[in-house]
């Protein structure tokens, strides 16, 4: 009588296969749900970063229309009413920009989450 289970042959052998076969198909799904994953984060890297550069030229030209302004005041009291309208809504855009910026980020991240999850 020959013992199997020593040399890997019999009836054990097949099913041992196949669960090798399922694990290495599970495994290749994980890799290409991490790969698709890492796509995503890097589409949305690339997203912020242009949002950024969006927001940094509006500010820019926020800024230069203020100092525009400002050079062209009748008087004091006039700079500084247009200085302090430009704080203010600077303030105002630098919030709403942050809250955009985040909420990318979010969604990227859940993005990203879900495609290394296998939900796209």
């Amino acid at each position: 009588m020959v013992d199997d289970t020593q040399n890997g042959g019999g009836a054990g052998s097949a099913g041992g296969d196949r669960g090798a076969a399922r694990f290495t198909e599970s495994l290749k799904g994980a890799g290409e749900a991490i790969q698709a994953s890492g796509r995503k984060m890097a589409e949305g890297g690339s997203a912020v970063t242009l949002k950024m550069l969006e927001q940094a030229e509006s500010n820019a030209r926020e800024a230069f229309a203020a100092m525009r302004a400002a050079a062209s005041a009748s008087d004091l009291s006039d700079v500084m009413r247009i200085q302090s309208d430009f704080l203010r809504e600077q303030g105002n855009r630098a919030m709403a920009q942050a809250r955009e910026i985040s909420e990318m980020i979010v969604q990227f991240g859940r993005d990203a989450i879900g495609g290394a999850r296998g939900h796209e």
